[in-house]
């Protein structure tokens, strides 16, 4: 056994290193001993896995693995996003595993453990996972192994939250849909066309590689993306990363909008235009954007550590109109506890219609609705070790001022957070769950402040 550990979002590895047959079977038979100590042999397995270099491979082992212990395992006939995957286990009454390795780089591959409840594996199912690492379960019975299809139960199910008869009728916005090598290719692009939605595309096939950048959706990953909607006027940008299960998006003016800017917009219009009841829930390193909405909207917020498994479970446990985090992952009430850019997609082209508005123009109503606006940046510090990282949240833990700003709130429910008598800005340190590595997180109501926050610390 070598260096398995679950992160916030499943095991990950580079393939031919860590990411080997043996590791993949010891992690199998983990899975395998915790649902049949946990729900009996009849319970259905289903597992997927995204366009990543030998994740076709690895799965349909784990799949053969699994059915030779004796369980009856539903194995996707293709290439499938995650949350497709998350919606079947739910629907199935099943539990998912799924072969991606999200938005790292394209040498990782991991394995996703999706419990029937449909999010993320939460804390104390993974460190079960994690003791049962090296003791496999003896076979049971004659298992059975079945290819299926699990994009039309989902296409269905996402037909009864979004309206895409209303986002046909967007007439003055051209759609342009980055295909960015993902596993979202031949899903959302399949679901548009079902309902008469025009559309263009680019990057629409799978490369294990995808197309030698990082397969996650941020602007400097975004440049083939954000040169057509440049060239293409009033037009819009959509893409998702590797597994699908986050988004990114360009407005009009080819400007990247943050995943704050999104789920704020999404919060009122899911209010006011589809009567959602319920909070908000968002992680600690979201923006204040967010708490200002809220509080206008008269909205309790609901703060989690960062990592969409902590997101999920709140989602569980409070109903909320939405959930996100600023990493570019959401759900709403009515969906799945796991974040699902297919969704986050759609219901940025369903506001557009039902407001007939640009996405310009509903950032521009976000600010005036909130007031002011926020700058949110954020520094990775590498450490020589995990020792060193203690002492140093200690040290933020009792400081009492940064610079001019006394410190006027201290959250510690991940690393540690410092709220600034400004009522405007924040600071957030916290360790990085595999790696010696601090996360520093910044936002205020100005770029300058924040350049002069960082160089205070």
């Amino acid at each position: 056994m070598h260096n398995i550990k679950f992160g916030t979002d499943g095991w990950r590895a580079v393939v031919g290193k860590e990411f080997s047959e043996e590791n993949v079977d010891i992690v199998t038979d983990a899975i395998g001993k915790y649902v049949y100590e946990t729900f009996g042999i009849d319970k259905k397995i289903i597992i997927g896995y995204d366009p990543r270099n030998m994740a076709d491979t690895f799965s349909l082992r784990t799949a053969n693995r699994l059915k030779d212990i004796g369980f009856n395992v539903l194995y996707s006939d293709k290439i499938l996003p995650t949350p497709v995957l998350a919606y079947n286990a739910k629907l199935l009454n099943a539990c998912a595993i799924m072969f991606t390795a999200s938005h790292n780089p394209p040498e990782y591959l991991g394995i996703k453990f999706i419990p029937d409840y449909a999010g993320p594996a939460t804390s104390d199912i993974t460190d079960k996972l994690t003791a049962n690492l090296g003791s496999p379960v003896s076979k049971k019975r004659e298992g059975t192994l079945t290819n299926y299809d699990f994009q039309p139960d989902y296409e269905k199910h996402l037909e009864t939250l979004i309206d895409y008869e209303k986002i046909s009728k967007l007439k003055n916005t051209n759609i342009i849909y980055d295909g960015f090598y993902s596993a979202s290719i031949g899903f959302f692009d399949n679901i548009l066309k079902k309902h008469n939605i025009k559309f263009e595309t680019i990057n629409m096939f799978h490369d294990k590689n995808f197309g030698g950048a990082m397969p996650d959706p941020k602007p400097k990953y975004l440049s083939d993306l954000i040169e057509k909607v440049k060239e293409t006027p009033n037009s819009i940008g959509l893409a998702n990363d590797g597994d699908a299960d986050r988004f990114g998006i360009i407005n009009e003016n080819g400007e990247y909008v943050s995943p704050n800017e999104i789920i704020s917009i999404l919060l009122i219009h899911l209010i006011k235009n589809k009567g959602y009841k319920g909070a908000l829930v968002k992680t600690v390193g979201a923006s204040l954007l967010l708490n200002k909405v809220a509080e206008k909207l008269g909205v309790e917020v609901i703060e989690t550590a960062v990592g969409f498994k902590h997101v999920g479970e709140a989602m569980r446990k409070f109903n909320p109109v939405i959930g996100g985090e600023e990493s570019g992952g959401l759900s709403i009430q009515g969906h799945i506890p796991e974040k699902d850019g297919l969704l986050a997609n759609s219901l940025v082209l369903e506001v557009m219609a039902y407001e007939n508005k640009s996405l310009v123009e509903l950032q521009q109503d976000l600010y005036d609705f909130v007031g002011c606006k926020f700058y949110n940046d954020r520094v990775d510090k590498k450490l020589n070790n995990t020792e060193e990282i203690k002492p140093i949240l200690e040290t933020f833990k009792n400081k009492k001022s940064i610079g001019k700003y006394n410190i006027i709130k201290i959250d510690l429910k991940d690393g540690v957070k410092l709220y600034l008598n400004d009522n405007k800005s924040w600071i957030l340190v916290r360790p990085s769950g595999t790696e010696p590595l601090l996360r520093i997180y910044f936002e205020s109501d100005s770029p300058d402040k924040i350049e002069k926050l960082k160089s205070y610390i």
